[in-house]
């Protein structure tokens, strides 16, 4: 069992606050905090107390730190990631690939030479990246495709003559025929069509009708961050979800989604693969995105915990990842896992005992527990556990 220390992303979006305050530093910070990332992700890996890189420690030792069952299944590598996530604004529009997708499209960028940290490279690495985000704060973020019906009338209520191409597309050929078009607009007619949307979505919000009033308001907000971005309209056609603290959502491979305001504890495939479709001065690869999108309609469940082994666990159809909400009291539990665990506390203090010593956990540090190691914790404290999801 180690303490980690673990690394901070800045991204724009990010917020000055909310990690800040969750590592006990100034806040405001001189920058904004977006995620702050731990595990063993080659990109940005945590550190063991005795300064090694958690995946060269894991490489160096696999079965040991994994165990058996996780190297067979996913190799000398730790299979998922833990993230907190703080948005002031929001990210970019984006979907993930399947293990396949990324595979290939990994293996074709190789062959063509494109360098990994190349700004127009796709496909970073060859594993999918599935991600469970649950909501520390209210959370907001459009995720998948609305249903068709009610797109079709979300659009045709704004009664903007710059729609009805879309509105045609979307009524003869569903969301199919309808993305690749907004997609592949001219620059000057990307811009007309934004801006009139933007226009009557801001009428809609002034009058508070309250019919899509907030699908409106977020379009109108981004349209002002990212004029002329199709991804404005495309906005109109996806679910708008708004979480409760507590409440989570899953999102699997193919999922277009942006998440809009908030903080939250991510959990993920550890892959870095990225597949952005707008909102974003990042690389667009329109093709490679048409390529992966699930354009299945329909409604996102809200997911809520169920009672598991060390406390409220979020249920997840993936072997990658799991995730457990711990809720220590001065009593001392057992947490234990198959797997490898990640442990984060973000409050109290959270006390660990296992076999090789006791580790002392404040609000915002974290912790990795080899496979198999129980772990004896008591808080108060509320932990945040990572491990793995094989039966």
């Amino acid at each position: 069992m180690w303490q980690l220390t673990s690394g901070v992303r800045f991204y724009p979006w990010g917020s000055r606050t909310v990690i800040p305050e969750l590592l006990g530093q100034p806040v405001p910070a001189d920058r904004p905090y977006a995620e702050l990332w731990v595990g063993a992700h080659p990109d940005e890996p945590s550190l063991l107390d005795d300064g090694r890189p958690l995946d060269q420690a894991i490489s160096a030792d696999p079965e040991a730190l994994l165990g058996t069952p996780v190297v067979e299944r996913f190799g000398p590598r730790l299979p998922f990631l833990l993230k907190v996530l703080a948005a002031d604004s929001p990210l970019s529009l984006q979907a993930h690939p399947t293990t396949e997708q990324a595979e290939a499209g990994f293996a074709a960028e190789e062959a063509a030479g494109v360098p990994r940290d190349d700004a127009t490279r796709t496909f970073k690495d060859p594993f999918h990246k599935p991600e469970l985000l649950l909501a520390l704060t209210t959370f907001e973020a459009l995720c998948g495709f609305r249903p068709v019906d009610g797109s079709l009338h979300c659009l045709a209520k704004l009664q903007v003559p710059e729609l009805k191409p879309t509105i045609a597309a979307l009524a003869r050929g569903g969301l199919r025929a309808a993305i690749p078009q907004l997609l592949a607009l001219s620059g000057k007619r990307r811009i007309e069509l934004v801006s009139a949307v933007a226009e009557a979505a801001g009428r809609f919000v002034a009058a508070h009708d309250p019919q899509f009033i907030n699908t409106y308001r977020w379009a109108s907000s981004l349209a002002q961050a990212y004029p002329g971005d199709p991804g404005v309209v495309i906005s109109l056609l996806c679910n708008h979800l708004k979480l409760a603290p507590g409440e989570a959502v899953y999102l699997p491979a193919g999922n277009l989604h942006a998440y809009l305001s908030g903080a939250g504890i991510e959990v993920m495939a550890s892959s870095d693969n990225v597949l952005r479709g707008g909102l974003t001065g990042k690389h667009v690869d329109l093709a490679a995105l048409i390529e992966v999108l699930d354009f299945t309609d329909g409604k996102v469940p809200v997911l809520h915990p169920v009672l598991g082994p060390g406390g409220l666990r979020y249920p997840v159809p993936v072997e990658d990842f799991d995730l457990t909400r711990c809720q220590l009291d001065a009593q001392s539990g057992t947490l234990t896992a198959k797997g490898p665990q990640v442990l984060l506390c973000t409050e109290g203090t959270a006390v660990l005992a296992s076999a090789d010593g006791e580790l002392t956990l404040a609000k915002g540090q974290s912790a990795f527990v080899p496979a198999g190691a129980p772990v004896n914790a008591r808080g108060p404290a509320v932990l945040y556990r990572a491990t793995t999801n094989l039966s």
